[in-house]
């Protein structure tokens, strides 16, 4: 059965074209709530008895669904697309574009692609448009330049919800003793491009793995590899090996390149070799079974995955350094997320009590401030009204009165002093002017990590992954302000976000500037965001030393009275 990401990415298509027909608003925002349901949905759709239950999912909806889960068509998308071109529906993800301005330029210049939308900028057709305009055709050139460099790229929590389905149907092939992905995937790399897979079993998985439902094309199928696509575009690899071989392929396949390079040297100065086939003392096998074997024969501990990048991990297990990576069972509480009084789904009640179930101490409610007027953000008169609720909630777990605060233009802060004063813990972000040049953008950043009120720089460079590229910014310069001013800055859990990314997390690792890892959730499911940002963290070498939020309450009140 299809998997939720493909049915809410088929559904969220046909909101596009619906959009771009020009069907009834509150249609399309049935489709759009229905996606916002089932991206959040923690178990498959397929198992869920009546959808109807589900909130946002009606009969309608609910038969596209089971279309879907039988079908992996919808006949309305092929019935829409009749009228309005298919491809379209890709333009309206291009930064800059959206429904309204796909139709227009489907309508008036007879654009429909990537391809044909570029060239119509470079003509200046575009500009010439009403409602666009040079600087709006700039910025869409440059949405076009990071969509190529993004196709074929897949979120890696995305690729673990396609994986899932085709994992489950490997570990019921003939004679599987070990079934795992390798590569980027395993090294927890923010994107994956492809994935592979090694399997301890038989030779008679291979038919098994060609025959998975979701396979949409074969590209080869030999005894011991074989490579498909799967109906979501994703090329998946499976190899086949025997136990003697096994580590030495899981450590070749993991990579990355860099690191394998480090190891085959090390191995030829000890006079030995390093394939995926095994340790080979001249034509003898003198290892290979395990990963461990492999790092044994060059004199290392095991270094774990997320690590191997060539970036001082071989020297730091060599010395015996290797960090004590943080893991989501040291985390105390969630320092980013939003609630009904700005863009988030769930009241502030609902927040609290998910965030006791998952075991923390305590969390901090950060709605918008006014400046974002598209998430109806707080004023302070509203901001005021907040507090009032905040005290009434009683959900056995305390709440500090937080607000993600704007950074405007000139580096100033959306909310008076007076207000920033009477807040627990002050997050400030940049939600505008993202194309300032790289000396103004870091000018702005550094002006507002130097406000005595501030805490804590939130997703620091913007980026979204697959979709926007982060903004010209000196993040050097901002971590040693950070460090100078004792402010901390987040790792942005969110899958789209991981924003600082792993080199920058270690970077302040260095400098020892606090990170809080945090979910910026705007629904209770979106508090489960935070393993992939530590995931992301342990890619930084982070330890628990290094994250803000694993500090129980009482340091944690006195790390936010630092400069009070």
């Amino acid at each position: 059965a299809m998997e939720n990401i493909e049915i809410a990415d088929r559904l969220n298509e046909l909101a596009d074209l619906l959009e771009i027909r020009g069907a009834n608003p509150f249609r399309i925002r049935a489709y759009r709530n229905a996606v916002r349901t089932v991206r959040g949905l923690p178990r498959p759709l397929a198992a869920v008895e009546d959808l109807t239950d589900l909130p946002g999912i009606g009969k309608d909806m609910s038969s596209h669904i089971r279309e879907l889960l039988e079908t992996g068509e919808l006949e309305l998308i092929k019935e829409v697309a009749r009228e309005v071109p298919r491809e379209l529906a890709v333009l309206t993800r291009l930064d800059g574009v959206g429904p309204k301005k796909a139709r227009k330029l489907w309508k008036e210049l007879g654009v429909t692609t990537p391809d044909t939308l570029e060239e119509a900028v470079e003509d200046g057709r575009v500009e010439a448009l009403e409602g666009f305009g040079r600087k709006s055709a700039e910025k869409i050139l440059r949405a076009i330049e990071d969509h190529r460099k993004h196709t074929g790229r897949f979120l890696r929590t995305e690729a673990a919800q396609l994986l899932r389905g085709l994992l489950e149907h490997l570990e019921k092939g003939p004679g599987v003793e070990r079934l795992e992905v390798a590569g980027s995937y395993r090294r927890g790399r923010s994107t994956v491009g492809d994935i592979d897979i090694l399997a301890l079993a038989p030779p008679e998985l291979m038919p098994h793995f060609t025959s998975y439902a979701e396979v949409d094309r074969i590209e080869m199928e030999g005894d011991t590899r074989g490579s498909v696509v799967l109906r979501s575009g994703l090329p998946v690899d499976l190899r086949i090996l025997e136990p003697a071989a096994y580590g030495a392929a899981l450590h070749y396949f993991t990579g990355s390149k860099e690191h394998n390079v480090e190891i085959r040297s090390r191995a030829r100065k000890r006079g030995l070799k390093v394939s995926e086939y095994g340790v080979f003392d001249g034509d003898d096998r003198v290892g290979g079974e395990t990963e461990e074997a492999v790092f044994e024969a060059v004199d290392l501990p095991w270094i774990p995955p997320v690590l191997r990048e060539n970036r001082g991990e071989i020297e730091a297990a060599e010395a015996g350094e290797l960090p004590e990576l943080v893991t989501v069972d040291r985390i105390r509480g969630d320092l980013h997320m939003h609630t009904t009084w700005s863009d988030g789904r769930n009241t502030i009640a609902e927040m609290a009590r998910a965030c006791r179930e998952r075991g923390y101490e305590y969390l901090a409610i950060t709605d918008h401030s006014q400046a974002v007027t598209v998430a109806r953000g707080l004023t302070p008169e509203r901001l005021r009204e907040q507090w009032a609720e905040l005290d009434e909630v009683a959900e056995g777990i305390p709440i500090f009165r937080g607000c993600e605060v704007d950074i405007l233009k000139d580096g100033s802060l959306d909310l008076p002093d007076e207000v920033l004063e009477e807040l627990d813990l002050v997050l400030v972000a940049v939600h505008s002017h993202m194309r300032l040049d790289p000396k103004a953008q870091t000018e702005r950043i550094l002006r507002a990590l130097e406000h005595p009120m501030v805490d804590i720089l939130v997703h620091p460079t913007g980026r979204l992954l697959n979709r926007r590229e982060p903004y010209s910014v000196d993040v050097e310069a901002i971590l040693e302000a950070a460090k100078e001013h004792g402010v901390a800055v987040e790792l942005n859990a969110n899958p789209r976000r991981l924003d600082l990314h792993d080199r920058h997390l270690n970077r302040a690792k260095e400098l020892g500037v606090p990170v809080s890892v945090a979910t910026d959730a705007h629904r209770i499911e979106h508090l489960d965001f935070m393993e992939s940002g530590l995931e992301e963290a342990r890619r930084g070498w982070l330890e628990a030393s290094d994250v803000l939020n694993t500090l129980g309450i009482d340091d944690f009140r006195s790390w936010l009275g630092r400069r009070r």
